[in-house]
This record gives structure tokens, sequence and C-alpha cells, in this order.
């Protein structure tokens, strides 16, 4: 960094800190104390935003993991789980992450309280797979959720109606942080407000912020008091993230000095996932990689399926004493994301973030193993939701499973087009969830209906011409057929 830089990046971190200063002297007390610590955290990510430039990565260093840094699945699930199971699962605890809202799919507050299957929301399904844990195995885990600023008041009043189950649930808030001007690099926000005007001025920045977040919040503490050892972190839109007895007992049964203190989940990669951060080895040590970091002029390479042949899921086991210790010697590196938005107004702003696997590099022993697909489960889009609502899975205790009368393994590729963006659209399409045991491909563009009892298997496409409408007949059975805007019924 030349002489110059260096005079710019000082002038900026203290113009920041000066905005930052006034914002916090407009506020009420409460809010002043919150802010602040979370004005801490973020004057550290400025800090190394403003030092970092260029790739993230010398792609000449990168290789692929050993072998033994990565354990299929197979050879853990070949072990015998031993006889108390209970003493296994009193040392863990279930954090979901409950920080995004359903406005990418058409819905207003927290996506994890989206119906998805039989009238449960993501959050009663991940309820009541935890209560079955606990009554199985008369154990004690709990769920605990980190939550936004965006979602922390609706979840705290749907929690009242499980205040019966058998599970504690405890939640915190992850960091709010304001986002910045692409062009001055200053807070866009005018107070710590969070009304009409102000609420586009903040954001949650990214679940790398779980770290400290949980740290800050004093639960770290509790659960350690209370003899948990591991934490299980997963997407809470993720349903086939489930907690994996036999990851865990191998885990607790580890001895003292070899312990792996961090377990990353990841799975094969196909090209439906070839943004999906992958594994790499880098300087001797196990890191993420993330699109992101890559140079652009190997970003096609870090595409490829035959060389980076697996990527995250982002379901992590985590040693919480090694996150203690981690934070206590200011020890955790993340790479900084400077995610790039543009409000509504048309104004260009700078989200800083981190990721939660990111931190890999910086626990001991850590380790990838490679999981079936059916534990990366995610609903990010109506595609998705049709999938999971479908007779391809049955559902117990609020664990969604592939249905034994599915011939192949491999989930169904849909394609759903605009007019089923919103969920409440996407319902009003369907009289009742097609039949999809046997399809393979789904392509649905335009104005279509689906009336009840209709069969998918193999490759369907149905294409409505703009201004053309297609009403699919209640119980149709539609196989490897093209249907167009006129509705003529061909053979694919």
């Amino acid at each position: 960094m030349t002489e110059f830089q260096e005079k710019l990046r000082n002038q900026h971190e203290e113009s920041m800190c000066k905005e930052l200063d006034k914002l916090l002297s407009s506020s009420g007390d409460s809010t002043h104390q919150n802010c602040k610590k979370d004005f801490e955290g973020f004057k550290r990510l400025f800090h190394r935003f403003l030092q970092v430039r260029g790739p993230a990565v010398d792609w000449a260093k990168i290789s692929r993991p050993p072998e033994d840094a990565v354990v299929s699945y197979e050879k853990i699930g070949a072990e015998a789980l031993p006889k108390d199971v209970a003493s296994c699962l009193n040392k863990l605890a279930v954090v979901k992450l409950n920080g995004g809202l359903g406005t990418s799919m058409g819905c207003k507050g927290p996506k994890s309280l989206i119906s998805v299957r039989n009238e449960n929301t993501f959050l009663d399904l991940t309820v009541k797979q935890i209560e079955h844990l606990n009554k199985t195995y008369d154990a004690d885990v709990p769920l605990v959720l980190m939550n936004s600023f965006n979602t922390d008041d609706e979840t705290q009043k749907i929690l009242l109606k499980y205040k019966h189950h058998r599970l504690k649930i405890h939640t915190f808030n992850q960091s709010r942080y304001p986002r910045i001007n692409k062009e001055s690099l200053l807070p866009i926000a005018k107070s710590l407000g969070l009304n009409a005007d102000g609420g586009e001025a903040w954001y949650p920045p990214g679940h790398g912020d779980i770290y400290a977040s949980l740290y800050n919040s004093g639960l770290l503490e509790r659960l350690l008091n209370e003899g948990k050892e591991y934490i299980f972190v997963s997407n809470i839109d993720n349903l086939g993230a489930t907690v994996d007895l036999r990851i865990l007992c191998r885990l607790i049964g580890q001895a003292a000095d070899k312990r792996c203190e961090f377990v990353m989940e990841v799975t094969d990669k196909t090209r439906a996932d070839v943004k999906g951060g992958t594994l790499i080895q880098y300087e001797d040590r196990l890191r993420l990689l993330e699109i992101a970091q890559v140079p652009k002029d190997h970003v096609d390479e870090f595409k490829s399926v035959s060389k980076f042949k697996i990527f995250n899921t982002n379901n992590l086991w985590i040693s919480l004493s090694a996150i203690k210790r981690l934070i206590d010697n200011n020890a955790l590196d993340m790479e900084v994301i400077a995610n790039p938005k543009t409000l509504e107004g048309g104004l260009n702003v700078i989200q800083l973030e981190t990721a939660v696997g990111a931190a890999i590099k910086c626990f001991r022993n850590a380790m990838g193993i490679n999981v079936p697909r059916s534990r990366f489960l995610p609903v990010k889009t109506s595609s998705d939701l049709l999938l999971v609502m479908s007779n391809l899975y049955s559902l117990d205790a609020g664990s969604l499973t592939m249905s034994h009368k599915r011939e192949f393994l491999t989930t169904p590729h849909v394609k759903l087009g605009s007019f089923f963006t919103k969920v409440q659209d996407f319902l009003a399409r369907f009289d009742s969830i097609p039949e999809m045991l046997e399809l393979d491909h789904l392509t649905v563009a335009g104005d279509v209906t689906f009336g009840k009892n209709v069969s998918l298997k193999g490759t369907v496409i149905i294409i409505a011409n703009h201004g053309d409408r297609i009403d699919i007949p209640a119980g149709a059975m539609l196989e490897n057929k093209i249907v167009s805007g006129n509705l003529r019924i061909l053979d694919h």
C-alpha cells in the first residue's frame, strides 16, 4: 500500500468514526448501548475492507483438500451408535439461522413462518424434529434461533405457541450494521431509527456474525455452563438439515487432544450448484472458497464440476469452547464480503458481510464430511416449494425423507415461471399438488393452472404464450409431453 493509499484509508476511517458517533449521539440509552457494541464490530470489518484490494486468494496456491480432510459419510454411517445416545445429545444445541425475510417468495415477515408442508412452517418442522429427539432419547437439546432486527419481533410472538413443547428455545439477535454509500463510503443512515425512511439504511451482516453475536449475548457462556459442547448450525430453510446422530456421536467420542472443532457438511456438486462455496487446501489449512473471492479469469474453472467436486451445504458442527477461545484471543478471521446493492431510489450501496463457514481455517482439526444430497434440501423458490409439498417426500416427526416409491434418489429439476414466484400465486394455481414420483424434469412458463389429481412423469414442458392461458384439466396424466399455448399435447 502506497503512502497516498494509506493516507486515504485513514481519512475514510476517521470520517466513518465521526459519522457513527453522530448517529449514536442522536439515540436514547438502550438503543445507544446496543448499537455501540454493533458499531465496534462494524468498525473492525470496515477497517479490513479498506485494507483488502483485489482477489482474496492467490490462485496458484490453491489445491484440493487432502483425502483425509474430507471424510465420506458412508464411513461414518458404518460406525455403530453408542448405547447412551442421550449423553451425546445432551452436549448439543441446535442453532437455526433465522435472520431472513420471505420477500423473495412474495411473503412479508420472517421466512421461517412460511407454510411448507401440511400447514407446517419451517419453524414448526424444526420444533417437531428436536422435540421428537428429546422424547425418543429422554434428552435435553435446546433450539437456538439467531434472529435479526427484521425477524425478531414476529418470531418472539410466534414462539409463545411452543411453550408446552418438550424443548427449550433461546434466541439472540445478530448485529445491525449501516449500509454505506458506494461513492462516499459513509453511512446512508440519518438516525438509528428503523421507521419507513430509515429501514433500508441498515442490514444484518451475514451469518458470519454468529460468533460475535452469540458471545456478546451471553448465550455462549450459558450453553457452556449447561454442559453443551457443540452447536449444529444450519439455515432454517434447509429442510434436510436435521440432527445426525452418527456425526454427533463421532465428534463427542473423539479424544480430547484430537477433537475436531469444526465440521462442514459438503455434498457432491451438480450443474445447479456451480456457484456454491467449496473446500480447498490453502497455505496448509482447510479453507472455504466462495465465488466472490475468485479472480475473474478463473471463475469458469471454479464452476467446473470436474475440478471442484463438492460444495458447502452450510450445515456446520462447531465446538462452543473453541468459539470462546478464538473470540477471547481475537483470533477469528473471516474474509470480508462486499455485497453491492441498489436501493429503490437508485442509490448504490455496499453491505459488508462475513460467512459463517469462512471461519473453518481458524479451528483445530477442522474437516469436511461428504454427506448425501438428502441433507441439502433448501427452499429458496416456489419451484423448491413444489418439490417438498409433493408426494416425492414423506413427513415424519418434522423430517422430510424421499419416498421409497421413487426409483431414483435424485430430485427432479423443476423450473416454474414468474406467475408462480409469490407463494400466494403459486398456491392459487394448483387445485392440488401434482403426483410427481416419476417426474424427471418440469418447466412451466406463462399463465398456467393445474386441476386436481394431475400426474406428471418423465419430462414435462408447459408453455403458455403471452396472452394465452393453459388449464391442465383434473385427472390429466402428462408423461414426456410438451404443452404449448394452443393446448396441443405433443410427444416429447
